[in-house]
């Protein structure tokens, strides 16, 4: 097993869309190879949103452990940049006990912002952020692009003027941090090389569409038998407002609908199976981007852990 202090330490993520079947090869990577499992999933991380989560269970956590489950409240402020920081803190901890860091879930930006490290989730302040947003509608994309061009012409040379997601994030880098932002990038790559780096392999898992889409229509009904609406209810009781965000995410919002009378019972788990397919396709196309996954079935389990002890016995 390499030092804590090493530099290039082996990272294990295990990846792909919901209801593909992480939980259960996570669990037996971990036990084969011990590790411990880092979750990467947005919403496992709220306390008392168990049943839509679709939250590994007491029993299961507790024959591996788990990081970045279940450690937070719902009203509780969330960013990428925060799960950067605690992850790392995580592998941190986890390294230190002689174990491998096995990231697993399927929040396809949480991965990229822990490979690319803090510096791309800069926090932005509201009253920055506002304020650009306002001079967007005020004085034009073309006005704001001259800016940029007079403080950071790297990167105005790289973001056309049409695009306004990364025009107004390389003015509020500016005005957050006062450096630009081909500078910190530049730092950022620099660190980058200065520390060795990582080692990562990348696990995917996938089905064909119409199998896993089968197993979406399986864990929704599981869903709403194990009582995802009176999980709804207490979080309501608890004084947790519709408006919050894990509120708004798949299954919490639908029962909200169906609380509101919005919905019907049936209209509800149907628009909730439909909902869940769109998004394991955004889940799919997201991780399709990505050259380095290295695809299998979840049956696949042997060749997975062949690939998984060669990967391991590279910095023995």
């Amino acid at each position: 097993m390499p030092r804590p202090d090493h530099p290039g330490q082996p990272l294990l993520f295990l990846l792909g869309p919901t209801a593909v079947g992480k939980t259960d090869l996570a669990l037996a990577l971990a036990e084969e190879f011990g590790c411990e499992i880092v979750g990467v999933d947005s919403m496992q991380i709220y306390r008392h949103l168990d049943i839509g989560t679709a939250k590994p269970s007491l029993v299961e956590r507790g024959r591996v452990p788990h990081h970045l489950i279940d450690y937070i409240w719902p009203d509780e402020e969330f960013s990428a940049a925060r799960f950067v920081a605690d992850c790392q803190t995580a592998i941190g901890q986890i390294r230190a006990r002689g174990r491998v860091p096995l990231l697993a879930g399927g929040t396809g930006l949480y991965f990229k912002s822990l490979e690319q490290g803090l510096f791309t989730m800069i926090e932005i302040p509201p009253l920055v952020r506002q304020g650009l947003r306002e001079e967007l509608a005020a004085r034009g994309r073309e006005e704001l692009h001259r800016e940029l061009a007079a403080q950071d012409q790297e990167s105005a040379a790289r973001i056309h003027v049409n695009d306004t997601h990364r025009l107004l994030r390389a003015l509020e880098i500016i005005r957050a941090t006062g450096q630009s932002w081909s500078r910190l990038l530049a730092a950022h790559q620099a660190e980058k090389l200065r520390r060795g780096g990582e080692r990562i392999l990348k696990i995917g898992l996938r089905r064909e569409r119409g199998e896993l889409y089968r197993r979406i229509e399986t864990r929704v009904e599981g869903m709403l038998k194990a009582g995802l609406l009176t999980e709804v209810e207490n979080l309501l009781q608890m004084g947790y407002t519709d408006k919050l965000r894990p509120m708004q995410s798949l299954g919490y919002r639908h029962m909200l609908a169906f609380l509101a009378g919005e919905l019907d019972w049936r209209e509800t788990g149907e628009t909730l199976a439909r909902d869940t397919r769109r998004y394991a396709k955004r889940q799919l196309t997201w991780f399709g981007a990505e050259t380095e996954i290295c695809w299998f079935h979840p049956r696949q389990e042997a060749e997975i852990k062949a690939l998984a002890a060669a990967f391991l016995n590279q910095g023995s």
